[in-house]
């Protein structure tokens, strides 16, 4: 069983990253303190729904599209049978991210999964 707090952390980070946004600019537009988003997204603190809200509106994505992707991340993980993470578990050693796994998932489990995957 995976943290659902490290899939999202991780899907915000790299979200994040890819805007190349700092740490500070996101935490100011998100009205949250720079070591607690800090500590979101590497899956050390739980984020309410209130604060995952205005995280995603600072970096101008949908709230429903971080949840997708953390949900699809979170299928991988229990097709997997992933171990549990935890906040000392280094980078590289954490689950690959979907779109780094194309046709990773058995094709006659879950096929709803596949077709999310590979979209």
């Amino acid at each position: 069983m995976v943290l659902l707090r490290q899939l999202l952390g991780d899907v915000l980070r790299r979200l994040r990253v890819r805007q190349s946004r700092t740490l500070r600019e996101v935490s100011t537009l998100a009205r949250v303190s720079l070591g607690y988003l800090s500590e979101v997204e590497r899956g050390q603190k739980e984020a309410s729904s209130e604060l995952l809200a205005s995280i995603c509106g600072a970096l101008g994505v949908p709230l429903s599209q971080v949840l997708r992707e953390v949900s699809d991340q979170f299928a991988l993980a229990e097709l997997q049978h992933a171990p549990v993470l935890t906040g000392d578990v280094p980078e590289r050693e954490r689950l690959p991210i979907a779109e780094t796994v194309p046709g990773s998932l058995p094709e006659d489990v879950f096929p709803e999964v596949n077709d999310m995957v590979a979209a």
